[in-house]
């Protein structure tokens, strides 16, 4: 399992900072199998606030249906990222409930079609611990509608212009990886960052 102690950290820039006062989910939308006909699944992204802190929390209900996909995911589109500075995304987040395999989702230059490639990385996180999982931007693969894509014929993530950053857990339609059911993902920061 990946995480920050596997490499050493030169820089961070935090681009979603859950725990600040100032924080906000509004801007962050639901995608998920539901924008197909047979989707049932559901997902929000909240806000967590008490007198001692807050954090954003990602609720998932994952229904598989036979004929169909099943994944819960929240995107964030207001602005876009240069990110070719750093070789990675840290995540401080926390894990409960059923499920404990994600994706994150990069998308480039306003490409939001699903017929469009989006880069993505699969990672799990261990059960009911507040780490940091360190994502390597090398280890983002193309991928259309959950299908694999080739990485010789499909233009390369362009880093400069990261038009889309996504979370999701998903059923496992072209996985060997099954899941249903709820989980939450607590999350305090979403940062970029440069490892040596």
């Amino acid at each position: 399992m990946n995480s920050t102690t596997n490499c050493l950290l030169s820089s961070e820039n935090v681009l979603f900072d859950f725990t600040n006062s100032s924080a906000s989910v509004d801007d962050w939308i639901e995608i998920s199998d539901t924008e197909r006909d047979v989707g049932k699944s559901k997902g929000v992204l909240v806000e967590q606030k008490t007198q001692q802190f807050q954090r954003a929390i990602f609720f998932s209900l994952l229904n598989p249906q036979p004929n169909g996909a099943a994944f819960v995911g929240v995107s964030y589109r207001k602005k876009s990222f240069d990110l070719s500075l750093f070789t990675g995304l840290k995540l401080s987040v926390r894990a409960q409930g059923e499920n404990f395999v994600y994706k994150v989702i990069l998308r480039h230059h306003n490409e939001q079609s699903s017929l469009q490639p989006s880069y993505e990385i699969f990672f799990e996180l261990p059960k009911n611990e507040m780490i940091e999982k360190y994502l390597s931007f090398t280890d983002f693969k193309p991928y259309s509608r959950g299908k694999a894509l080739d990485p010789d014929t499909t233009l390369p993530l362009d880093l400069t212009d990261i038009s889309s950053i996504g979370l999701q857990i998903f059923g496992g339609v072209y996985s060997p990886i099954k899941q249903h059911g709820t989980s939450s993902l607590e999350i305090d920061s979403i940062s970029a960052v440069k490892c040596e």
